[in-house]
């Protein structure tokens, strides 16, 4: 045994990761099409830990490769998930610290796998350590085992000294402290150069080698010795360890001289041979003098002592060399095999990542980006489209085209364009189920609006109790002021809230709509008879087969073409999907970074050039087109001698109506579904905060527990001391903690984590663009929103139908131009209002 001093074991506590990793991952990656069910993975991972966690206490050899399988998993899993995302409240105590008998022992609680992963690091390093101490100097092998792991904990330790601050963001336990780190790391390398000595001496080197090997080992432990006798480490350490590392530090320098001695000895220089034996002798009894040990080099010391009566002797019958004074002889070269080895991944040898099918969290980004740059560019396509029709119909109405070129029978008969505009809104529904509609609307604003107050509400709750805590406990109350914590959570609130508050007014938009076309809309929903009865007689019989009648006539045909032709290109922006995933993964650089804008500008670019290029055509050749069909009713109107009388002014009045009420139709199931989707986003984002309140209630039930076990040491009375002067003194005791604020209760489900979103929450409405959000999930199918369409406001428009299965779909008309919002970048797994018990029962 090499005497090694070995660091001890951060002590955890056990924790459910489970239902919160199930949630985390089923927010980030299921859709209701693609359910992502990762039960297995997460059941594995969870037992690993508890193997990795509790296996470290028993220093064996083969324990590392547990706790090495179960920090490569963690390593993994923080690449796909956000380290700062993952709610669960990890606890660790401080490896020094070993309480009292009144227990206790200094701990910390943080919500994060960045911590789990610096304490995990840690106790590897002090497992390596551990494993290394009971490595026999003897055999080879094992001195060769013990010198890669000392190096290695070295490593670790080096490595969390520089990390540790920026993983945790907060103050440590004593343990992890930086200087503590690198005290550790100093005294594993020293060690490990020890264990190069003792291999160069068991394979018998040079002496040369072995003094230089030495000489080096004894710098080490000097400067290791430095770090140890600082102020703010001094009470940490074993009360041994400083006097051993100071014996250690004095012994290999003895053992230095003394190999030095040898080669001063094959040299035949007695002189210098017999000085470095004399310093080499007071060296050996100042290292079992410091370190309390009287065997500690005692064998080296016996052959030294051997070797100066020897030399002695030698030097008085035959050389009579003086002796030099030690201060005068030259210094022994240094050799330093022992080196901190950089921390690797993977450490295990055969690693197999349990989440290998799971998107890095860079490659989600991207793939988010991408997503929603492409739908901008679809949805400003099909904008285009749809207002360029619109504005369109809007002309077309306000000539009473077709219906003025119709034929009808008799002056009271009406045009078929115009019945037939009848019978569509009839099997629509008509005004009743349009006035359904909008009577859904305030329901659906009101849930949503209670979901963010209630959210709102916790938030108030959980900053009022840390508060008040802290107010009663100053500056021990050390945990994370929640200021810091929310700081997201009030920014999404209050994007939130803007959203909601577009939203009111895109509905009170809507409303005046349907109050302006309430009459036409109304009389479009009567039987042909009573719409037939409505509207003015007019001179009437057939239309004139007049040269202006064909021209207008062959026009409403082109009309036609243009809008079956914009359908297409229509379906065709919306179908325009490309697979990023593979481009992305196969576009990792070393350091994990993509080049993402310009692998989706390429993309984007060979995808949508073309239908690009479509829709300038189309909307270049409707100006033409409008030009004309102006030029021909100018015309007709000269032939015909019509004038805007009052039958034709109810007849563009119904065309409007029309074009409005399958306008408002298509807005308001799509104002529903948006409302709908928000209430999912919502109650996801309550969930959150529900999540972020329990581990903050968690965290401050440990530190609480911790203080009143303090409060009970210091208030404990001592048990009577011997001396009489003592007798009669009053102990000062602290007042007991009182009760805190009631902790916020938890009343949503599903374990989720902070909503950190690294590329913010994308933009919800586009300056321009229509009431309701555009946004699409990304797993959902990704296709044109007609919310994001501006409204003309020409005397009526017509959006003409929406598509099947958009994320926020809309339409509604536009009064203005809404602000940015943010929405997250995330697909959520449905969810219900009110919740009022956590699933877990919390």
């Amino acid at each position: 045994m090499a005497d090694l001093l070995s660091v001890p074991l951060k002590k955890p506590s056990e924790v459910d990761i489970v239902n919160p990793l199930k949630n985390l991952i089923q927010s980030r990656y299921s859709t209701a099409d693609q359910p992502e069910d990762y039960s297995e993975q997460i059941n594995e991972f969870s037992k690993l830990r508890n193997n990795a966690i509790w296996r470290a206490f028993e220093k064996y050899e083969s324990s590392l490769e547990v706790i090495y399988s179960y920090y490569d998993q963690l390593v993994s899993l923080e690449t796909k998930v956000p380290a700062q995302e993952v709610q669960i409240p990890f606890k660790w105590k401080d490896a020094f610290d070993k309480g009292s008998i009144f227990g206790g022992r200094i701990s910390l609680t943080i919500s994060s796998l960045a911590y789990e992963k610096m304490c995990i690091l840690f106790n590897i390093a002090a497992l390596q350590s551990s494993v290394a101490a009971t490595q026999s100097v003897e055999n080879d092998e094992s001195l060769k085992l013990a010198a890669k792991l000392l190096q290695q904990a070295a490593g670790i330790f080096s490595h969390l000294k520089s990390t540790v601050m920026l993983s945790i963001q907060q103050d440590p336990t004593p343990d992890l402290n930086p200087d503590t780190l690198g005290a550790l790391s100093a005294l594993m390398l020293a060690q490990a150069q020890e264990i190069f000595v003792l291999k160069a001496i068991h394979d018998e080197m040079k002496d040369q080698i072995v003094a230089k090997l030495s000489s080096q080992c004894e710098d080490l432990y000097s400067e290791c010795l430095k770090m140890f006798q600082r102020e703010n480490l001094k009470q940490l350490w074993d009360r041994d360890w400083i006097a051993t590392i100071a014996g250690k530090q004095a012994g290999y320098h003895a053992i230095a001289e003394y190999y030095q001695s040898l080669v001063c000895k094959s040299n035949k220089i007695i002189g210098e041979q017999i000085t470095r034996l004399e310093s080499a002798m007071e060296l050996f009894k100042a290292a079992q003098t410091r370190s309390g040990k009287a065997a500690m080099f005692q064998d080296f010391a016996n052959k030294a002592q051997r070797n100066l009566n020897e030399a002695k002797k030698d030097n008085d019958f035959i050389y009579h060399e003086r002796i030099p004074d030690i201060k005068s002889v030259a210094a022994i070269g240094k050799a330093q095999l022992a080196k901190i080895v950089p921390l690797g991944y993977p450490l295990s040898q055969n690693f197999q990542d349990l989440f290998s099918e799971l998107v890095p969290v860079v490659v989600h980004q991207a793939m988010a980006a991408y997503e929603l740059r492409k739908n901008e560019i679809q949805n400003g396509e099909i904008s285009k489209l749809r207002d360029s029709t619109q504005f369109l119909n809007s002309v077309l109405a306000s000539l009473n085209l077709p219906a003025a070129i119709e034929v009808t029978q008799g002056g009271n008969s009406l045009p078929p364009s115009i019945l037939e505009k009848s019978e569509a809104v009839r099997q629509l529904g008509g005004l009743t189920h349009l006035n359904s509609l909008i009577t859904e609307l305030p329901e659906l604003l009101k849930r949503n609006q209670d979901i963010l107050d209630e959210a709102d509400r916790m938030l108030n709750e959980e900053k009022q109790s840390d508060d008040s805590l802290r107010a009663q406990f100053k500056e021990r109350w050390t945990r994370t002021p929640s200021d810091k914590l929310t700081e997201m959570f009030r920014s999404n609130a209050a994007k939130y809230r803007q959203i909601i508050n577009n939203a009111i007014q895109a509905d009170k938009t809507v409303r005046e709509k349907f109050e302006s076309h309430r009459m036409g809309m109304e009389l479009l929903s009567k039987s042909p008879g009573e719409l037939q009865s409505a509207v003015p007689a007019g001179p009437g019989g057939s239309v004139s087969n007049s040269s202006a009648v064909q021209t207008l006539r062959q026009l409403m045909e082109e009309v036609e073409t243009v809008k079956a032709e914009r359908d297409v290109i229509e379906t065709e922006l919306k179908s325009a999907t490309v697979d990023m995933k593979e481009q992305f993964l196969s576009s990792l650089s070393n350091d994990g970074g993509i080049n993402e804008p310009a692998l989706s500008m390429e993309s984007i670019g060979r995808s949508f050039g073309p239908l690009q290029k479509q829709v300038k055509e189309s909307i270049d050749k409707q100006e033409d087109l409008i030009a004309r069909i102006q030029s021909a009713h100018q015309q007709f109107s000269q032939e015909t001698g019509t004038s805007a009388g009052g039958r034709d002014s109810m007849m563009c009045h119904l065309a409007a109506a029309h074009d409005a009420f399958r306008d408002l139709q298509s807005n308001l199931k799509e104002g529903a579904q948006f409302y709908n989707d928000l209430t999912q986003l919502l109650v996801v984002f309550q969930n959150k905060i529900s999540d972020y309140c329990f581990a903050r209630k968690t965290e401050k039930e440990e530190l609480m527990k911790d203080l009143t076990q303090e409060c009970s040491r210091q208030t404990t009375p001592l048990p009577p001391p011997s001396q009489p002067s003592f007798h009669n003194e009053v102990k000062k005791t602290e007042p007991s903690p009182t009760s805190p604020t009631s902790a916020p209760p938890v009343q949503t489900s599903s374990n989720l984590p902070y909503p950190v979103y690294v590329q913010g929450m994308p933009v919800p409405f586009a300056p321009g663009s229509a009431p309701y959000t555009a946004y699409a999930p990304p797993p959902m199918p990704q296709s044109y929103n007609p919310y994001g369409g501006g409204y003309q406001q020409a005397p009526y428009n017509y959006a003409g139908g929406y598509p099947p299965q958009q994320g926020y779909p809309g339409g509604y008309p536009q009064q203005g131009n809404y602000p940015q919002g943010n929405y997250p970048q995330q697909s959520y797994p449905p969810g219900t209002y009110p919740q009022q018990q956590h699933p877990r029962g919390w």
